[in-house]
């Protein structure tokens, strides 16, 4: 075998080499890649869902129910006002164990939930992160338990909405690994069907 063709050989085998270790690489790399976004953007999703459930408890607590819509919540974020109360004991009470409400003021729901937010668009509360203005999907009303109507609410987004322009197949998977364990493909707070106000990512 003359040089010419044992150097032709010799590049063949190292183009061969470097092929391998890119596609090594490659099958190591993609999935950390994939988990490390998944994770950094859930962060943003958790933050947003968390923002709706501590509007909704307000929400609640001036209306005794939670609201399907965003716009009626959006509004009361810009409008609503809470009291600040004052919580102090009956000086007629020899038991302290009496106490008396006294309203001193009011704060706005804006600045009791979002004042120390830099910059925070009340609007983006609906907007799933990442996902081309796709909204959350959001659902209230009342379940009955142990003789009671109780209220109940529901915010969620699957998995293919903040996740779509990352690798499918991994999308696919992660979605299929939920539903057998028979859970929700995504990220939720609330329920409609128990009176729970949790996320399933707590």
């Amino acid at each position: 075998m003359n040089n010419k063709k044992l150097t032709i050989i010799n590049i063949a085998l190292a183009l061969v080499s470097c092929v391998l270790v890119y596609l090594i690489y490659k099958s190591i790399s993609e999935p950390v890649v994939f988990e490390n976004t998944r994770k950094e953007r859930e962060v943003k999703v958790v933050q947003s869902l968390k923002d709706i459930r501590s509007t909704q408890t307000l929400f609640k607590q001036t209306y005794n129910r939670y609201t399907a819509d965003f716009d009626s919540l959006i509004n009361y974020i810009q409008t609503g006002e809470l009291p600040v109360v004052n919580i102090v004991a009956d000086p007629n009470d020899t038991t302290y164990t009496k106490t008396i409400n006294d309203t001193v003021g009011y704060i706005s729901v804006y600045d009791s939930l979002f004042k120390k937010r830099d910059n925070f668009d009340i609007n983006s509360i609906k907007v799933v992160p990442y996902s081309q203005n796709q909204i959350f999907e959001l659902q209230a009303g009342y379940i009955t338990r142990g003789g009671l109507k109780v209220a109940v609410f529901e915010a969620k987004t699957p998995y293919n909405t903040y996740l779509w322009d990352l690798d499918q197949q991994r999308v696919n998977n992660l979605r299929a690994e939920q539903e057998d364990l028979e859970k929700y493909a995504g990220l939720k707070v609330g329920s409609m069907d128990e009176a729970s106000l949790n996320g399933n990512w707590e």
